[in-house]
Formats: structure tokens, C-alpha cells, sequence
């Protein structure tokens, strides 16, 4: 295992993060998505420690609150050191009625961040993410929160989850100005059947310095080995009855065929084949892998011995590509232009 600086911060986070979003399992939402009762989490979680993993991810909306409380008594009943592990949680989702118990506002994290840290049974989280843009709060107001939270203790480090590379931007701007805690990662959908993060956001975090979080890298279990080309379940999946996220089904068929002889020649499952795809991109900090099973985070873990050759690579990313879009095409047309004075 593997570990990489968050961003431009001082803490280090192992390049795999157990994803407790299968904790719980209440609400017709999350028990679609995994029902892992107090004793499976805690075997998950143990199976993760053992294996070298730090970083440990959840959301205040996973299973309304019941994944966080979970998580906290996992590492309660493990009797693991908090200072050995990274905690990681979100808000922003909907926690109740009203037009004021949802958003990115200073009135909802300043009461969101108590209920999680009651709920994961600490004193501080390592890192609280913005679950996603509150277009209703000015960036200011949420900034100044968190740096709030930051000098109160509450919180260590904070970041945002599925923001706009503008967006991301523009926070950075106002912090640097006002001298605010500094958004220090971003938790981001990537994965080799959806590369659309290379457009403008991988640019951005290179450019910035800002660590990047994978989530859902199986592209919702699609790559996992369980569907057909077709994207037609095969067994039982989360697919099956929950089709999340979005994919592009028939260039995704495509990848799939290019990761199935790989699979083969390196002896490992096509999970594995990408996740490591993901280990192996620079921008990539953290790779959050959600589990059900031992077996499942057992899988998952292996991709860390997974070396991908250069002609591996080569044949994925021909697989993958995005389609050329502008302006990126006049930029790379271009960008050569001085050099050849």
C-alpha cells in the first residue's frame, strides 16, 4: 500500500479508501446501493486496517446517518487509535424538512458537522467535504464556515465533492484572498468508462495542487466483471437495480474487451485491471472502493500489485479516449505554436 500527500497539505492518506456507503442499508435509496449490519462493518473495516489502509470515507446523507454511526462504532469496537485513521465525511444532502436542513449554507454545516461528529463518536473529522455546489449560498458563506469549523477543531482539512473545475477555482480565489482554510481535495466520479474528469477538472488539480478522490472507480459495479458487454446483469449486482452513474453502455462494452485479455495475462479480475488503471494516473490520489463482502474488499485490495505495462496502458486508453471536444482541440492544436519559432 501505497500513500500520498492530500493535496498541498502535510497529511498523508493510503491510495485505496474504504467507502462505507454499503453501511446501513435504511431508506429505499441505500438499500439498494448495501445492507452491511454493525458486525459485517466491523470485519470490513479490520480487513481494510490489516491491509494498510488509513483513509476511511462516509457522507452524513449514507443511509440517513446510519452509515456514520456505524463507521464510529467500527473503529470503537476495534479499539483502533483515532489518530491511526483518516475520517472523511460529507455534507451537504437533504438531513430533514425545510427548506434550511439542506445546502452548503453557514446555518446548515455549523449544525450538519455536530450531528456527524455525535454520530462517528469523535471529537474532529480529518477531512469534511461539501457533498456538492449549493448554487444558493454565496462561495463566501461556505468558505467562511469551514475555516470557522478548521479554527474551532471540529475539522482538519476540508475539500468538496462534484464541483466544476470553475467552481473549484473560484473557492480556491476566495480563500487564498481572504486567507481561509484552503480546499484541499476533490471527491470526483472517474473511472475508464467515464474519463470526462480529463477535460478540464485533472487540469485544474495538477495545475492547483489539489488531491483527487475516486468514487464509484467500478463505474457502479459495471466494471466489476458481473455484466455483459451488453451492460445486462449477470447474477446479482447493484446494477441491476439501481443503474447508477450514468455510462455510455456501448463505449463502455469496449473498454471491457480491452480489459478482459489484460485481466488474463496479469492473472487478476477485471475489477482489479481498473482500479489499477486509476492507481496508475498521477492526478489520482485516493481510489474509494465500497464493499458488501471480505471476498469483494479482498478483490479490491489486490489491485495494488497490479502493474500495468506501458502497452496495457496504451490498449486502455485507445479503448477509453474521450472523443475530441472544444476547445480542447484547438489548445492542443496550438500549444505547440511558440516552440516551433
Amino acid at each position: 500500500m501505497l500513500y500520498h500527500q492530500l493535496g498541498h497539505t502535510g497529511l498523508f492518506v493510503s491510495q485505496l479508501c474504504l467507502g462505507t456507503m454499503t453501511f446501513g442499508g435504511t431508506g429505499e435509496l441505500w438499500s439498494k446501493i448495501g445492507a452491511v449490519g454493525q458486525q459485517g462493518a466491523d470485519e470490513l473495516v479490520k480487513a481494510a486496517i490489516d491491509a494498510g489502509i488509513n483513509f476511511l470515507d462516509t457522507a452524513n446523507v449514507y443511509s440517513e446517518g446510519q452509515s456514520e454511526e456505524i463507521t464510529g462504532q467500527a473503529l470503537h469496537n476495534l479499539g483502533i487509535a483515532r489518530h491511526e485513521v483518516i475520517v472523511a465525511t460529507k455534507a451537504f444532502g437533504r438531513v430533514g424538512k425545510g427548506w434550511n436542513n439542506a445546502g452548503a449554507s453557514r446555518g446548515h454545516l455549523m449544525t450538519a458537522v455536530k450531528a456527524s461528529l455525535a454520530r462517528l463518536k469523535t471529537d474532529y473529522i480529518d477531512l469534511y467535504q461539501i457533498h456538492g455546489f449549493d448554487p444558493l449560498t454565496p462561495i463566501e458563506e461556505t468558505l467562511e464556515a469551514l475555516d470557522t469549523l478548521v479554527r474551532h477543531g471540529h475539522v482538519r482539512y476540508v475539500g468538496v465533492s462534484n464541483w466544476a473545475a470553475w467552481q473549484v477555482m473560484k473557492a480556491l480565489g476566495i480563500s487564498e484572498r481572504k486567507s481561509l482554510a484552503r480546499i484541499c481535495s476533490l471527491q470526483s466520479y472517474y473511472t475508464l468508462a467515464g474519463r470526462d474528469l480529463e477535460r478540464e477538472i485533472v487540469p485544474m488539480l495538477k495545475s492547483e495542487s489539489v488531491g483527487l478522490m475516486v468514487w464509484s472507480p467500478l463505474a457502479g459495479g459495471l466494471l466489476s466483471g458481473k455484466y455483459d458487454l451488453g451492460g445486462t446483469a449477470v447474477g446479482e449486482g447493484r446494477r441491476a437495480s439501481f443503474d447508477f452513474p450514468p455510462v455510455d453502455k456501448p463505449r463502455a462494452a469496449i473498454v471491457i474487451d480491452a480489459m478482459r485479455p489484460i485481466a488474463e495475462a496479469h492473472g487478476c479480475s477485471v475489477a482489479q485491471v481498473a482500479l489499477a488503471w486509476l492507481l496508475h494516473q498521477p492526478a489520482v490520489t485516493s481510489v474509494i472502493i465500497g464493499a458488501k463482502s471480505l471476498d469483494q474488499l479482498a478483490d479490491n485490495v489486490k489491485a495494488v500489485d497490479v502493474t500495468l505495462s506501458a502497452d496495457d496502458l496504451s490498449a486502455l486508453d485507445q479503448a477509453s479516449r474521450l472523443p475530441p471536444e472544444y476547445p480542447g482541440w484547438m489548445l492542443e492544436r496550438q500549444s505547440g505554436m511558440r516552440s516551433n519559432a
